[in-house]
């Protein structure tokens, strides 16, 4: 018996679409609402302090998918200072009917879409229908895989304005994201300048623990759309609590990480994002609504990503067969 190796190059260089991955990623959230999934909270150590951590995320997702996998994901806040990406890691894809593992790929594309994706999909349900100017606060790889989440969600939207507090990393992100989606991308300031007037706003920065919040309610805007991707690290607490509907992408994890210290200040969310698409709770009701979507990055996401993938590799005959 042999299982897949797939490198990071080989995982890369399938190039597949994020709106393939949106519409998996959506997949997931309706079987995991219609309990169709095995998902435990993500298991963390942090072997050099709050500012590391590796993660053990497990998920079985049946239905359409039956599918079964775990990612092993390491993130260093310091990795820029070696040359490295900030998240690394190995994701195992196993049989569900005989438990043998499949493949063995890299995971750094598969977090970064699949966080993408499943913002996307809570766009679809909680955001506005349209949008027009967006906002990217930290640009980084989320930032970026972001960007192109919220593109193909909205074709329509004319303007990005983006803010980092490096600005070497904000200067790069304009250049590199205006290749790659259709979009005027602006660099601004401050925050406010970023937050103001937009549609709808994905905060990517840091994660902390003891969080330095920065974005008040005031600044948004009627109808607008939040949909933090770092633990609402950057949202003041008169925000987290003056939205109209806050969604998260699992309760059982958000519970999980409220025992580590995190989300103090965060109400309890209104649903989890299985819950809306699989119609057991409503999403976005009125245009005027103000709505937070706050995805944690979850296992399901990892295993219909990294099915995808498998099965594009054995396809096209990409990846290194390895012996058991």
């Amino acid at each position: 018996m042999t299982l897949l190796y797939l490198s990071r190059h080989d995982v890369e260089g399938l190039q597949l679409p994020m709106s393939r991955v949106i519409e998996l990623v959506e997949t997931g959230f309706r079987l995991k609402g219609q309990a169709e999934t095995q998902m435990p909270p993500k298991i963390a150590i942090h072997p050099r302090g709050s500012n590391t951590f590796l993660h053990a995320m497990p998920a079985y997702v049946g239905g359409q998918v039956d599918a079964a996998s775990v990612k092993w994901v390491g993130g260093a806040d310091d990795n820029h200072k070696r040359g490295l990406p900030t998240i690394s890691g190995l994701l195992i894809l196993n049989d569900p009917e005989t438990m043998f593992p499949l493949a063995v790929m890299d995971c750094i594309w598969i977090t970064a879409m699949r966080t993408g994706a499943a913002n996307a999909v809570a766009m679809k349900y909680l955001g506005p229908k349209q949008a027009d100017e967006l906002a990217v606060l930290g640009t980084g790889t989320q930032g970026r895989s972001n960007l192109l989440a919220m593109a193909t969600r909205y074709p329509g939207a004319r303007r990005c304005r983006a803010w980092d507090p490096d600005r070497e990393a904000l200067e790069a992100y304009v250049e590199q994201m205006s290749a790659e989606v259709d979009l005027e991308i602006v660099p601004v300031q401050d925050p406010e300048q970023a937050v103001r007037g937009a549609d709808v706003i994905v905060t990517a920065g840091p994660s902390p623990r003891d969080p330095q919040p920065y974005i008040h309610f005031e600044w948004l805007k009627p109808g607008a759309m939040a949909a933090p991707v770092d633990y609402n690290g950057a949202w003041m607490e008169d925000a987290l609590r003056g939205v109209d509907k806050l969604a998260v992408d699992d309760h059982a994890q958000m519970d999980y990480y409220r025992a580590k210290h995190y989300f103090k200040n965060t109400p309890r969310p209104y649903a989890d994002m299985g819950e809306i698409v699989a119609g057991l709770k409503q999403g976005r009701e009125r245009d005027d609504e103000i709505t937070m979507s706050m995805c944690m990055g979850i296992a399901v996401d990892d295993c219909v990503t990294a099915d995808l993938v498998y099965r594009t590799a054995l396809e096209r005959g990409v990846g290194t067969q390895l012996p058991l």
